[in-house]
């Protein structure tokens, strides 16, 4: 993808953003991927206070020192980044053309609400935090849709499963 591609992409994302109308129309035309099977929801099997919780996100957020979001692929980048909790609110990027992400890169608990968690952790209404996160780029399409379902969210969601991770917070972008 060429820069004058993504410096359009990115003009787009702040337009829409400021014209709701106009955002509704790139909705409207817009027509998900379905899979046709059942979503797989499943009830927490312990109370909220004793959990474990981890966020996921599809803001494209990672940290500094990562490789970004491949942004060249006009189908976007399957692949995620594992985001240390300890460390992101100091070392953060956000690699993503498809949405107006100024406002997070103020303030990162737009799209990965951390700081909150943490605060509900104390509060003791969430039992621990898990210490890694996971970060996806939300602009996927064509043929990385297949990887993206069929290899990395898989790797994602058996790491969440040795980590003991008992809950997880999906955040869009």
């Amino acid at each position: 993808m060429s820069i004058t591609s993504r410096l359009k992409n990115r003009l787009i994302a702040k337009v829409i953003t400021r014209y709701p109308g106009l955002a509704q129309r790139f909705i409207t035309a817009y027509e998900p991927w379905e899979s046709g099977e059942p979503i797989p929801w499943t009830p927490p099997r312990k109370p909220l206070k004793a959990c474990k919780l981890a966020l996921v996100t599809t803001s494209g957020v990672h940290h500094v020192s990562q490789t970004p979001f491949d942004m060249q692929d006009s189908e976007g980048d399957p692949s995620f980044r594992v985001i240390d909790g300890a460390t992101i609110g100091e070392d953060y990027r956000i690699t993503h053309d498809y949405y107006d992400h100024s406002d997070a890169e103020k303030d990162l608990n737009i799209v990965l609400p951390i700081d909150r968690l943490r605060e509900l952790q104390q509060e003791g209404v969430i039992g621990q935090l898990a210490e890694s996160h996971y970060s996806f780029m939300g602009h996927i399409d064509g043929r990385h849709i297949a990887t993206l379902i069929g290899t990395t969210a898989r790797q994602v969601a058996d790491r969440l499963r040795r980590d003991g991770v008992d809950l997880v917070l999906l955040t869009p972008a």
